[in-house]
């Protein structure tokens, strides 16, 4: 960390503070979440930027934080085999639930739709921004700073692997382990109940394929398994209900994802007003502080609709924090490969180039996918601005990860000042580039 940069890597991480011991928990759409966009949106205004705050509707439960009715409705399949079993009609109806609760973890809780919003009870959610302009007022584009306000239920099976934070090998093992026999179980019997009512619907129709299964040894051998197989399946089931806590005041306390992407959007803010002789030549500086990102991007998304069509995101560049606490594991992430979205190549050079200038070296060598779920960038970038995420996470599952051990202790001031040199690094590069190349829109190539 820069020495002159110090006092603001302390306002960083001072927020850090406030928001994982004073606000704490702060759910998709709840009352911490809102404390804490409101707290940053008074920090706004001691810059003397008067923040903006824009509503929305959001769905908690029909993403990610769902996830425990999938084990929910594995456990009642286990139960309704039974019945099945001797009374074949009943296949059917399982298997057009199966179907649905399919494509609902397919495209709700993997791929981030909204398509099934509607099914699942809604809250009220918030983005606040604010906007430091130029002392004329003239810019030509905008840098967007942002993270999100929310935090994530905590998932049980990661915290438990608390007691093997020393033989981390152990704990992934442990949580990987329980989490994909469970979701092994609930594919299971979705696949079982559609075949079963094929082969049945087939024996209805008299077909000649479908007699000769029902007749066969290996059938009458499966309907013996199947008298034993759910009782296992229902074990499995309860891992997946299992996975997230429901309660609210056990849910993360968010200091690494995300306080820290807030406070570093804020503290580059503040430096740029405290500093207006070093802001970028005609350029605009939005801290955006993002709702919901734990409930399936929906703070982006709403933020991205709401201005795409507008002068918000005109020649517009975002920089994404989220997650700035691991020493050893700074990198710009690149791509949401679950959400098929490759972030912009520019912005990606320019942070390993400050890496390197910085002199700091990662175990992921600066870089990597984000292999499952999203990240703020792709709403971004679907809406045609240049983004990447900048983080400092370690990518393997862990203990504090979307826990309660998500706190500012298990992390260092001088990471979050690490994290603020490079996002002035950053910025520095993209005024050079404004100035020489100008604004090119999102490059994947």
């Amino acid at each position: 960390m820069k020495e002159e940069n110090r006092k603001y890597a302390e306002v960083a991480y001072d927020i850090v503070k406030d928001a994982a011991y004073k606000i704490g928990s702060r759910l998709p759409g709840s009352e911490g979440e809102r404390k804490f966009a409101a707290y940053m949106g008074d920090k706004l205004r001691e810059l003397g930027i008067e923040p903006k705050t824009e509503e929305f509707a959001v769905s908690p439960r029909s993403s990610i934080g769902g996830i425990p009715y999938a084990g929910w409705f594995g456990l009642i399949m286990s139960g309704l085999v039974y019945f099945a079993l001797g009374i074949n009609s009943i296949w059917f109806g399982m298997a057009l639930a199966g179907v649905v609760v399919l494509l609902w973890l397919v495209l709700g809780v993997f791929l981030y739709k909204p398509w099934f919003d509607m099914f699942f009870r809604q809250k009220i959610s918030q983005n606040t921004y604010g906007e430091l302009l130029p002392e004329d007022g003239k810019y030509d584009y905008t840098i967007i700073l942002s993270g999100h306000t929310d935090t994530s239920w905590t998932w049980r099976h990661s915290e438990h692997a608390y007691k093997y934070r020393d033989k981390p090998i152990l704990g992934l093992l442990t949580t990987y382990g329980k989490v994909g026999f469970g979701a092994i179980c609930v594919f299971f019997l979705i696949g079982v109940s559609i075949a079963m009512s094929v082969i049945i619907g087939g024996g209805y129709m008299q077909a000649d394929w479908a007699g000769q299964i029902l007749m066969s040894k290996s059938f009458y051998n499966f309907q013996i398994a199947m008298h034993f197989l759910p009782v296992i399946t229902a074990i499995g089931s309860c891992f997946v209900i299992m996975w997230n806590d429901p309660h609210e005041e056990n849910a993360s306390r968010g200091a690494m994802d995300n306080a820290t992407g807030c406070a570093l959007s804020y503290a580059v803010t503040k430096y740029f007003k405290e500093n207006p002789d070093k802001m970028p030549k005609n350029c605009r500086i939005i801290d955006f502080n993002c709702g919901s990102e734990e409930a399936g991007l929906r703070g982006s998304m709403a933020f991205a609709a709401e201005h795409k069509n507008d002068d918000m995101l005109k020649n517009a560049w975002n920089i994404n924090i989220d997650s700035v606490a691991d020493k050893d594991y700074f990198e710009v992430v690149i791509q949401d490969d679950w959400q098929f979205t490759r972030f912009d190549t520019d912005m990606e050079k320019m942070f390993k180039d400050t890496f390197n200038e910085l002199g700091i070296e990662s175990k992921t060598n600066g870089c990597i996918h984000n292999p499952v779920g999203g990240c703020d960038s792709t709403p971004m970038t679907k809406a045609g601005v240049k983004s990447v995420t900048f983080a400092a996470q370690n990518p393997v599952l862990t203990y504090y990860y979307h826990t309660w051990r998500d706190m500012p202790d298990r992390f260092e001031l001088e990471t979050v000042g690490n994290g603020f040199d490079v996002l002035l690094g950053v910025i520095d590069k993209i005024s050079a580039f404004q100035t020489e190349k100008g604004y090119n829109g999102p490059q994947k190539k």
